[in-house]
């Protein structure tokens, strides 16, 4: 048994009526990594904030190596030894990787900071952890990828040995998740302790060796990693069976649409020629042409930054196009505002939940309604109770927690805050849905729940757009399976001939092919 490096002991947190922790509890061996599973709103962060220094428990004890630290704060934290990577990244995006991972302790020559002794120390950092990155590149100018990285040589950097990393692969390509996982084995094999916050259950099979699981605030188990199924940490989650997309997958109990020729179905959403400029590179679209029918998902698969985020933008009218058609149901809508094509049936989930698809500082009921508030409103009055009832309607049918309208997005998970966007682009009278990472960061009910009423709109005879950086998600879900590389749609296949197999050398161009339609 290794010693605990990290304790939680019988944790209370309460922000006003909301008790966040009730019970929690949780034991890390030093030396091992250690995932933390829940359903959304269950107390996962909050309890890493306690343990973080962030927060301040209302009851209970934490320890590091033994020592009670109950009450301290982040500084004290960091000297003891532990850091947080926080799920949305912390850094000034105008600033070098340097310059970020020294913010606070830089080092100086006289009363000038000392840029060559900053990148030394970044390069040497870099070299021990495998963490590459430039350290003289500008954080904007970073993939997402890339600065998580930075943020987690942040905290090594002030010499964190105990690390929390909060959903660190909820942003992440699965080549991404693959470096991550080789960095904190790194880390762990030179003695680091690692907590993980996840809701992704085959990376808790990959990656932990421990797991503890919470329920509404409370710790409801802790076991070996090898001694538990995804099945049961799920069932221990949730409190229920649930159905699990990888199962559905490797059993083959993928569900089509109903057996409707194509040529009998409407094509709903047709997309032609379709190009997307970014400055001084090739398109990020580069003439895309697709169909997507009445009842049907088709879901576009490939590894992150290959035009998928452009092309689903460009399809919401977030993004200018260079070129191409786009008709919704045989009406040319290239010209259309954001507004104009949800009045005509285009709803869209938005991959950036907190750039594209909330107020944080507005209430729950606001953000439900968001660009819909002139269907609530009666000569310019805002019609307060019905947005009350659709807020009261929408939190129950999703599940969103604290099931309060009035209290502000800010103050949500982040699995909570996408089922806001979830709710109300679900919750429209639509006739295509794009819906681009529309499980990001939830927890496996509510992925069930989610793909549950993706499937309920295809088989009403919606047209749905689905791009997941999740492959086992895309091929859970589409009836058809098309695959972009460098900004082109380079082959589409009927799920039926879609695999993990067949569809890799596609994502990574090492295979091109014919697209089918």
């Amino acid at each position: 048994m290794t010693d605990s490096a990290l304790e939680a002991i019988h944790i209370v947190k309460r922000f006003g009526s909301v008790e966040a922790n009730r019970d929690a509890n949780l034991s890390v061996g030093a030396g091992e990594i250690h995932a933390v599973v829940g359903e959304n709103g269950a107390g996962k962060s909050t309890l890493m904030r306690v343990l973080a220094g962030l927060f301040v428990p209302d009851a209970g004890t934490v320890r590091v190596h033994g020592r009670n630290v109950t009450g301290w704060d982040t500084r004290r934290a960091i000297a003891a030894g532990v850091g947080m990577v926080h799920q949305h990244f912390m850094l000034v995006p105008t600033l070098t990787v340097a310059e970020n991972l020294v913010l606070g302790q830089e080092p100086t020559r006289g009363v000038r900071l000392d840029l060559a002794a900053a990148s030394e120390s970044v390069n040497s950092l870099c070299a021990r952890t495998g963490l590459r990155v430039d350290p003289s590149r500008r954080v904007d100018a970073l993939s997402v990828g890339e600065a998580q990285r930075v943020e987690i040589l942040k905290v090594l950097y002030r010499g964190a040995r105990i690390l929390i990393l909060d959903e660190p692969t909820a942003v992440l390509s699965p080549p991404e998740v693959r470096e991550l996982w080789t960095v904190l084995r790194t880390l762990k094999a030179r003695g680091d302790t690692v907590v993980v916050i996840t809701h992704k259950l085959d990376e808790v099979a990959e990656i932990s060796d421990a797991v503890t699981v919470m329920r509404a605030g409370e710790t409801v188990g802790c076991l070996r990693t090898q001694d538990a199924t995804p099945a049961a940490i799920a069932r221990m989650m949730v409190g229920r069976d649930v159905v699990l997309a990888g199962d559905l997958v490797r059993h083959g109990d993928h569900a089509p649409g109903a057996a409707v020729p194509d040529v009998a179905r409407r094509v709903a959403l047709e997309v032609t020629d379709l190009v997307v400029a970014r400055p001084r590179q090739r398109p990020a679209v580069d003439g895309v042409s697709l169909v997507v029918r009445e009842g049907e998902i088709v879901g576009i698969a490939g590894v992150e930054g290959n035009g998928q985020t452009e092309l689903i933008e460009a399809l919401a009218g977030l993004r200018p196009t260079e070129a191409g058609s786009v008709r919704l149901n045989g009406r040319e809508i290239v010209a259309f505002d954001v507004r104009a094509r949800a009045d005509v049936g285009i709803s869209h989930i938005p991959e950036d939940r907190q750039r594209r698809g909330l107020v944080l500082e507005y209430s729950i009921a606001d953000n439900l309604i968001l660009g819909l508030q002139h269907r609530f409103a009666h000569r310019g009055v805002m019609q307060r109770d019905r947005v009350r009832r659709n807020a009261d309607r929408q939190i129950e049918a999703f599940d969103i927690r604290p099931p309060r309208p009035d209290v502000p997005a800010r103050a949500l998970s982040g699995g909570n805050q996408q089922k806001i966007v979830v709710a109300r682009e679900m919750g429209r009278d639509f006739s295509v849905l794009l819906a681009a990472q529309p499980t990001r960061g939830v927890d496996v009910g509510a992925i069930e729940f989610i793909h549950a009423r993706l499937r309920a709109a295809r088989d009403g005879g919606r047209a749905i757009l689905l791009v997941s950086a999740d492959l086992v998600e895309v091929l859970a879900l589409a009836d058809r399976v098309a695959v972009m590389y460098e900004g082109r749609i380079v082959v589409t296949l009927p799920r039926a001939q879609a695999s993990a197999e067949v569809l890799g050398p596609y994502m990574t161009g090492a295979q091109r092919g014919a697209k089918l339609s």
